[in-house]
């Protein structure tokens, strides 16, 4: 009697046999929800295709194959060719590097189903050979598609250069003859020739905007010339110093080629000691009324000794890079050569302050809004002086506190509130950071 009075209490309660019915009848409703929200067609595997390639497109590539096993929908979208206009074939080998790589069946996959679907390829390879002539096989096949943008990325040493010339050039060729309507090409540090350079204007010359090929050394200035004189729609070019020449810029400069928007040129020393031509001052006053907003980018990557033939005479750069150490002297120069500059970065100058060079900049270079310095020494009266005649038109302003040396008017502590005051805005010197 007492044993069942016990039960009845606890099903009263809520007990063991009263919370087991309460499951059953929770499953039973939320089965009759997902069944009413499917009805209803709410259900994921009922997802728009719109708002599920939208979903795909966030979705790193291993996560998005995944995701096309759970449904006959999901694999639909898996395959539709907005999802393989821009892909990016990642080929490293595993004995030699950490990074992932793009799986090889995935690789022939693509080439099978989704080849005439790219149109945005880039390639990353480590330093090894074989990822080389890998990403060389795999242009050989892009017989069906039409890329707009393709770039070839040595992540590490370039190993483009150390496969066979003609290997590479007949792949490329491939994608230059079927392409048709390429408009970016980025293909630094690999052995691309002339003659394949005429391929590439003879197939692309109507839709080629943007050409980066710095460090191609078998590139000579009559390729560059052909390039120049074909592809009136070339807005952005990237070569080495060694292609420039007065002929070129003239040619560039002429009413018949094209409006560059973006010249870059790259100053690398091979070895030390070597010697560089210079460029005359008329030739690049014919580019700059030509194309008066044109940009110049220069990353300059030479000993001390040999920047002799450069910044004598007025320069157009409007972006200057110093890779390696840079002397006083040169930099007095740019302050007085470079009257478009915009943004500076020295990476390395050495023990004897620049306080004049800056002040110089300062007042000559009038549009400058961007600096960094490294391994230099600034007097914090000089910085502060350099910030104030700048004033607020300095956007990018990236020193490290290291450079910044005390003096009788200023302390690193007083730095922040001066320069703040003069910029319009909070202002802090960047900080090493210690590990």
């Amino acid at each position: 009697m007492k044993r069942g009075l016990q039960e009845n209490e606890q099903e009263e309660r809520g007990g063991p046999s009263g919370g087991y019915q309460k499951s059953i009848k929770w499953s039973t409703k939320q089965e009759e929800e997902e069944k009413e929200l499917e009805e209803q067609g709410a259900s994921w595997e009922f997802l728009p295709q719109e708002i599920l390639l939208h979903i795909f497109q966030y979705l790193p590539l291993l996560d998005r194959a995944y995701a096309s096993l759970v449904c006959r929908g999901w694999n639909q979208v898996f395959h539709m060719a907005e999802l393989w206009r821009c892909f990016e074939f990642e080929l490293n080998q595993p004995a030699s590097s950490y990074l992932k790589a793009t799986h090889p069946e995935l690789i022939k996959q693509i080439i099978k189903k989704h080849s005439n679907h790219l149109q945005y390829v880039s390639f990353k390879v480590d330093s090894s050979r074989e990822s080389a002539e890998a990403a060389c096989d795999i242009l050989s096949q892009l017989v069906n598609c039409s890329l707009k943008t393709l770039g070839l990325i040595s992540t590490a040493r370039p190993s483009f250069m150390e496969m066979p010339k003609s290997h590479f050039i007949s792949a490329l060729t491939v994608v230059f003859v079927n392409s048709k309507s390429l408009s970016s090409l980025k293909i630094d540090d690999t052995p691309v020739d002339d003659p394949s350079l005429k391929v590439l204007v003879a197939n692309n010359s109507d839709t080629l905007k943007l050409l980066k090929m710095s460090s191609c050394p078998h590139v000579s200035p009559a390729g560059i010339m052909c390039v120049a004189d074909q592809c009136h729609g070339l807005r952005e070019l990237a070569l080495n110093y060694h292609l420039l020449s007065d002929e070129l810029l003239i040619a560039l400069s002429s009413e018949k080629h094209v409006h560059l928007e973006h010249l870059r040129i790259d100053v690398v020393s091979e070895n030390p000691g070597q010697q560089f031509h210079s460029i005359k001052k008329s030739s690049w006053d014919a580019m700059v009324r030509h194309s008066p907003k044109f940009n110049l980018v220069m990353y300059f990557y030479l000993y001390e000794e040999e920047f002799d033939p450069f910044f004598r005479d007025e320069i157009p750069v409007t972006h200057l890079y110093f890779g390696r150490s840079v002397s006083k002297d040169v930099l007095g120069r740019v302050g007085l050569t470079c009257p478009r500059l915009v943004e500076l970065v020295v990476c390395a100058n050495g023990l004897r302050p620049l306080d004049e060079e800056l002040i110089r900049i300062a007042q000559r270079c009038t549009q400058l809004s961007a600096i960094g310095l490294g391994e230099c020494e600034v007097s914090c009266s000089a910085f502060v002086e350099f910030v104030k005649m700048c004033g607020e038109r300095l956007k990018q302003l990236s020193i490290m506190e290291e450079v910044l040396v005390p003096d009788h008017r200023y302390e690193l502590d007083d730095i922040h509130w001066e320069v703040s005051k003069h910029l319009g805005r909070v202002w802090f010197p960047d900080m090493m950071p210690t590990w």
